[in-house]
């Protein structure tokens, strides 16, 4: 009689034959982009190229995208790059789609394709690539490009006919022999072959006339030009015409807008309710001045907009809000905001309330914002390295925010203090170092709906779990904001529009399991040996901030002491550096591996 728990073992063995194999072909591809890095040995590729490589269908290495895991697509493309590449280099990678090392240095020969069924574009122009093409290439039955040119190739051309095949030049090469007479190859003009070794086109000479335009196709070419100089032109001038016509109408929309305020002003005659010290200009001089859009937020669209004298400040108007908000419900909001006064919180200047348009006044903060710090310019040379010191500068400033937030706020007024706290609402001020928290106290006033679908406390688990939120979301907002200041790897929870992002905490959890720990930290602060500790103990502060169950995160007034404590430990052990390991694999403190380790443990 057979077993009743067979099925199970069988069940248990296809399982880990799926994971083994899995992870078998993720190590594989890894040490086959690893080989092409060290035949490369680019500085660029060498700080990109660390880390986990493939994460789901995201990838944080230049260059490369993935599927489910799997590399899809490398594009190295005019970076100088120089190697000879090995001949089986690619032979792994059998997800491989588009490949391209346009305008490099790359010699040799030919990487093979056999193996590489599924390409469809190739694109190794512009090198100095030698030898034959590989006949295997023919048997690329999904291939659609084939750009060869300017090398220096030799042989002959393979019988290439794949149907899709619809892009094709080995022009500028030492190619000879006779062009096969395959219908794909005899589709394409003469100019995918030009500037060959001899006897090109022997035996089919005519190949080339056939391909070569007559007189009167030429001058129908010439006349053809003409037209489309001609179209070009009248594009140009509509374009100059809307151009005209949006400045006027926004001189006629700025005069709507006047008289909508006048209307609504109850006799206050467009005036701004100013906070604090705050003012010395008008709504009429802030609804004529020059506006500059600032990008479309949760909470409403924001403008700069430059005074009269130069100053510059950024107004929000307001959406999302709850349905029939009353003004007095505003003005409660209002007075909520403006009474929260701290350092490190961007103050309200001034608001203006009607009853279909609602706006709130903020100085602006030109050195633009944590997200774009953190991942502007990113592979660029000319980007400026975000260093340690001062990311654990935000990260305290943003803590001792929130925790001035999380005392100094009303529980029944206020469920979530914040509420969507993320790198594009951390402003740096005018010397890059001074850090201010903006978009806070707007969360219990915003419509259930908009903020359950774009708010960060509202991605938290315990929200997907039980639908709520609490003061805890924002500790768990706070430890994804950490974890994208030591990863400069953006969150999925807070990524902006278009961006594609990843889920930290996981991903975090996933470097522990597969031992790759010491490459979790960003490139930029990993070699600095005297931040090692702080790094260690930030991004256990972060695990334990991002506790799937609120109850286990610590509170804000814990955390802001905490991180407070690295500095100083930083400046007691500063003249002892030598002693500071580095975060390498072997290097990675015990102590600290050990206390992340259990904090990842306990959020699984």
């Amino acid at each position: 009689m057979e077993s009743p728990l067979l099925p199970i073992y069988l069940l248990i063995v296809i399982l880990f034959s799926h994971y083994s194999t899995t992870t078998a072909q993720y190590e594989q591809e890894r040490d086959t982009l690893y080989a092409l890095k060290h035949t490369f040995n680019d500085p660029f590729l060498n700080d990109s190229w660390n880390g986990l490589h493939c994460y789901e269908n995201t990838s944080f290495w230049y260059g490369i995208q993935c599927i489910n895991g799997r590399i899809t697509s490398i594009l190295l493309e005019n970076r100088g790059l120089s190697g000879n590449p090995s001949a089986v280099s690619l032979i792994v990678l059998s997800e491989l789609v588009t490949l391209s090392f346009k305008n490099n240095l790359v010699y040799g020969n030919i990487m093979d394709f056999c193996y590489n069924h599924k390409l469809k574009d190739i694109d190794l122009s512009e090198n100095m690539l030698e030898g034959p093409i590989p006949p295997c290439s023919i048997n690329l039955e999904l291939l659609r490009s084939l750009q060869l040119q300017q090398n220096h190739l030799s042989g002959m051309i393979p019988e290439f006919n794949q149907a899709g095949l619809t892009v094709f030049n080995v022009s500028y090469n030492n190619i000879s022999g006779p062009i096969p007479g395959t219908t794909t190859l005899r589709s394409f003009t003469a100019d995918s072959y030009a500037n060959n070794g001899p006897n090109m086109c022997d035996p089919l000479c005519h190949f080339s006339e056939i391909n070569t335009p007559t007189p009167t196709e030429s001058k129908k070419e010439s006349i053809a030009i003409v037209f489309m100089v001609l179209d070009i032109i009248g594009l140009v001038t509509v374009i100059l015409l809307l151009i005209l016509y949006c400045k006027r109408s926004s001189k006629f929309n700025n005069l709507i807008k006047r008289r909508h305020f006048e209307e609504t002003s109850d006799g206050d005659g467009m005036k701004l309710v100013f906070l604090a010290d705050d003012g010395g200009f008008e709504l009429n001089e802030l609804m004529g001045a020059g506006a500059e859009g600032l990008g479309k937020g949760v909470c409403g669209d924001s403008y700069k907009a430059t005074l009269n004298d130069g100053v510059a400040v950024v107004v929000k108007q307001l959406r999302g809000l709850k349905p029939l908000m009353s003004k007095e419900e505003f003005m409660k909001m209002v007075r909520m905001i403006a009474d929260q006064k701290h350092p490190n919180l961007l103050p309200l200047m001034a608001y203006w309330c009607s009853e279909d348009m609602k706006l709130l006044v903020h100085r602006y903060a030109k050195n633009g914002n944590l997200f774009n710090r953190l991942h502007g310019r990113s592979g660029s040379r000319d980007r400026i390295s975000f260093k340690w010191s001062s990311r654990l500068t935000v990260a305290r400033s943003v803590a001792r925010a929130l925790e001035h937030l999380h005392l100094n706020s009303n529980p029944s007024q206020c469920t979530v203090p914040h509420g969507n706290l993320k790198s594009t609402n951390i402003l740096l001020d005018d010397d890059g170092e001074t850090v201010l928290v903006s978009d806070y106290g707007l969360a219990s006033s915003m419509a259930l709906p908009v903020a359950a679908q774009h708010m960060v406390s509202y991605k938290s688990p315990e929200y997907q779990i039980w639908k709520r939120v609490s003061r805890k979301s924002d500790v768990w907002s706070y430890g994804c904001l950490l974890l994208e200041l030591l990863t400069r790897r953006v969150s999925v929870h807070s990524a902006p529009p278009g961006i594609n992002g990843v889920d930290l905490c996981k991903w975090v959890k996933r470097a522990f399991r597969e031992e790759w720990v010491a490459e979790v930290f960003d490139m930029e602060i990993s070699m600095e040996k005297n931040g090692t500790k702080g790094m260690e103990k930030l991004l256990e502060i972060a695990l334990r901030c991002c506790h799937e169950s609120p109850e286990k995160r610590p509170e804000m007034a814990d955390i802001a002491a905490e991180i407070n404590a690295i500095e100083a430990v930083e400046a007691d052990h500063g003249a002892d550096l030598s002693a500071v390991q580095s975060l390498t694999e072997e290097g990675f403190s015990m102590h600290a591996s050990s206390a992340i380790v259990d904090s990842s443990d306990r959020i699984s």
